[in-house]
């Protein structure tokens, strides 16, 4: 008899893990489908290595294929879905159009930049949500050292070396830490540029990393200080032009760079489901199962999880709460299909890791503040532990980048039109 047939849609955090769960317990039981628009998974948490050169981009890549047993992979935009015929629409790469029946769903589909009706934001500025933004990041710091390098105005000069990030959460922080430190080798090798690259970080929140407990927000902001990050809390954009932002305070600010890293929304394709929605995320029950179709499971960003650990509330969109509401899905329906029982969705969180770059971190494992080296060795091995794959690569790049000077070249692989700011990939926000 054929198999019933698992339909996962997305390969962020939650829809991995999903995959790779169920595969292990269920694969006997039912064919595994996972449909993606890529056909790796991607450790967002290392974007801010890569967009300053620590770590290659391929390592934070982990295949689809190479690393999920049993799980078919179909690599394809989802674009619809039939409720009542249970089956998912997509697009593949080069335009042709499919559909995949189901016998269970999960949709996981993850967020997408937020957007803010700031003037010139759309136009001016970059998100960080993917690949192709970190790799685009990367050649752009440099090409703007290079050209500041090579200006004979200093106000051109200063206006290129000055590097605007907006959004002091996670993605923030470390790019504008990574980023300083990076700058300032780039500056090391170019004897002729007169002035030191500048960071700004800034959020409309009273301090950076707002989410977290104050004393780790307290060495965030004392490590950027100290490097020369200037950090501006209560002061956002209030409109961006093609040579720079005017600040909420009315200072405008002359740059060439504009990081957008305020925050993220789910995916808009879960509004377009017809179902019922909590602040833009799919309602499901303890059992992550949408109410009214027990065949149809929701987990990550795309999903409104009730948080039993704080009723009345659901579960923050983090990479560490869709890791393992995807593993609760194929727990819950592996015992549909009769292995084991259902289980609801109850996780603490475990404590938080922020990489600072160079010798700084932040870290408080199990409700334990920790800064410095002691910081980095634990967020480093929590990286370790939490890739799916390419640990030996990624620790090789730490090594190298520790004992050799940090290469400097543009790639020129992702020019600026291909990275708009509206068309960030669907992945999982970074909160470890």
């Amino acid at each position: 008899m054929t198999k019933p047939r698992v339909v996962i849609v997305g390969a962020g955090f939650a829809g991995y893990h999903a995959a790779k769960t169920l595969s292990r317990v269920a694969r006997d039981r039912a064919e595994i489908v996972l449909l993606n628009s890529t056909d790796y998974f991607l450790y967002l948490p290392l974007l801010p290595e890569v967009a300053a050169g620590v770590v290659e981009p391929r390592r934070i890549s982990v295949p689809l294929t190479g690393t999920l047993r049993g799980v078919r992979v179909v690599v394809g935009e989802a674009d619809r879905v039939d409720l009542q015929n249970r089956w998912v629409g997509f697009t593949q790469p080069e335009g042709d159009q499919g559909k995949i029946a189901y016998d269970r769903l999960v949709l996981a589909v993850g967020s997408v930049n937020k957007l803010l009706p700031i003037p010139g934001v759309t136009e001016y500025a970059h998100g960080f949500r993917g690949l192709p933004e970190a790799v685009y990041l990367h050649d752009h710091v440099i090409r703007q050292i290079e050209l500041a390098e090579q200006a004979e105005d200093p106000a051109e000069q200063r206006a290129r070396s000055t590097f605007v990030v907006v959004g002091a959460g996670y993605t923030g922080t470390e790019v504008a830490a990574h980023g300083q430190l990076f700058t300032d080798a780039l500056r090391r090798q170019r004897p002729r540029l007169t002035v030191r690259p500048r960071w700004m970080l800034l959020d409309v929140a009273p301090r950076v990393l707002p989410e977290l407990d104050k004393r780790m927000s307290d060495t965030a902001d004392r490590v950027l200080r100290r490097r020369g990050v200037d950090v501006r809390m209560g002061t956002s954009v209030a409109e961006a032009t093609a040579d720079g932002v005017k600040l909420t305070d009315g200072e405008y600010v002359p740059t060439c760079t504009l990081v957008w890293c305020v925050g993220v929304r789910p995916d808009p394709f879960v509004a377009e489901l017809g179902l019922r929605t909590e602040r833009g995320r799919l309602v499901v029950d303890e059992y992550l199962s949408v109410p009214g179709f027990p065949e149809v499971y929701a987990c990550g960003d795309a999903a409104a999880v009730p948080d039993l650990t704080r009723p009345g509330q659901i579960c923050a969109m983090t990479a560490q709460h869709a890791q393992r509401q995807g593993k609760y899905v194929a727990l819950n329906i592996a015992a549909s299909y009769g292995h084991g029982r259902r289980k609801p969705y109850k996780h603490h969180d475990l404590g938080w890791v922020v990489d600072l770059g160079g010798k700084d971190a932040a870290a408080n494992p199990l409700k334990v503040s920790l800064s410095g080296l002691p910081a980095k060795a634990v967020t480093r091995g929590y990286h370790l532990l939490a890739m799916p794959g390419n640990r030996t690569r990624v620790g090789a790049d730490w090594v190298l980048d520790a004992a050799l000077p940090r290469s400097a070249t543009q790639l020129g692989l992702v020019p600026a039109h291909a990275v708009p700011l509206e068309s960030s990939s669907p992945e999982v926000p970074v909160r470890r």
